[in-house]
Parts: C-alpha cells; structure tokens; sequence
C-alpha cells in the first residue's frame, strides 16, 4: 500500500506526506472529499497544523485520493481503531510492546501468542503496526491480568523479538 501511495504521490512529497499521515491514522476520506474519522469530519486546518503542512495541500490530497482507482476505495473504507495501550493502567489492564528483530518475518504475532495462551491469559487487544507504513513496527499486547512472573523473559527468548518495552 505505502508503495502505491508513493507512486501515486511521487509529484508531491507534500500530499504523499498528508496520505501517509491519513494512512497511519486510520483517517478516511468521504464522498465530499473532506477527511474523517469513523464518518466524523476533521477539519483540513488541524491536520495541516498537526505535519505542518497548508490546508489547502489536505484538501487537494483527499480529492486526489477521491480520484484515484486503487485508493480511493481503501481511504473510503478506511476505520480508525481505538488503541487501549495508553490507558491500559487505568483501564486496570496490562500492557507490554515487543519489538521484532524483522518485522517482516513470519510468524512473530503467533509465537508471542502461544507463550501468551499457554499461561491463560486473557487478551483484550493486540495492535501491530504495519511494517511497510511504520519505520518502527511494533506488536502491543494489552491483558486483562497483571503480568505473571516468567512472562517477560519467555517473550524475550523468542527468536523473532528484539526487545520487550512494558
């Protein structure tokens, strides 16, 4: 996908810089060309204050996206999901993120899941960041239980994970 919009994108660093942050987001684009989220308009004005970028480029980045065959059915469709990792200690939740030596290997979310289920933890989310839209991909485990002892340094031992950030 990151490919694609680069592609698409490639005569306008500025609007390939709005897509990605679209992208990342999980912002969609609607039928009017304005950018929302779960069907809730965000005004041009913030994003653009948020990368620093004129409103005028996010406007003409969505209509672009609009325009476009192979993206404008994704941004259309595009849904934002609530990530619990931030309010995971208030929420009475535990959170942990693990970092892979290859995000782009198989099977990491799996074998994390397996040391995971094998303790009976109860999973409330997972989150993986897309190793073709992040420069830092990450898998983010929320539980519903306190970490139980051992956990962390049978993640560790995994061959596929760099590093363990709780």
């Amino acid at each position: 996908m990151w490919s694609l919009i680069m592609k698409d994108f490639a005569d306008s660093p500025a609007q390939a810089r709005v897509a990605k942050f679209l992208l990342e987001n999980g912002f969609g684009v609607n039928d009017d060309g304005k950018v929302v989220a779960n069907g809730v308009e965000i005004p041009a004005t913030h994003i653009a204050a948020t990368i620093g970028a004129d409103r005028r480029v996010v406007d003409a980045t969505a209509r672009r996206i609009l325009s476009l065959e192979a993206l404008s059915p994704v941004f259309r469709n595009m849904r934002a999901t609530p990530d619990l990792s931030r309010v995971a200690e208030t929420l009475g939740l535990s959170a942990f993120t693990v970092i892979p030596k290859n995000a782009q290997e198989k099977g990491i979310i799996s074998a994390v899941m397996k040391v995971v289920s094998r303790r009976n933890l109860t999973i409330r989310q997972i989150f993986v960041t897309d190793p073709y839209f992040s420069e830092e991909p990450k898998l983010v485990v929320i539980i519903d239980e306190k970490v139980p002892r051992g956990l962390f340094e049978e993640i560790r031992s995994l061959p596929q994970v760099k590093q363990i950030i709780i």
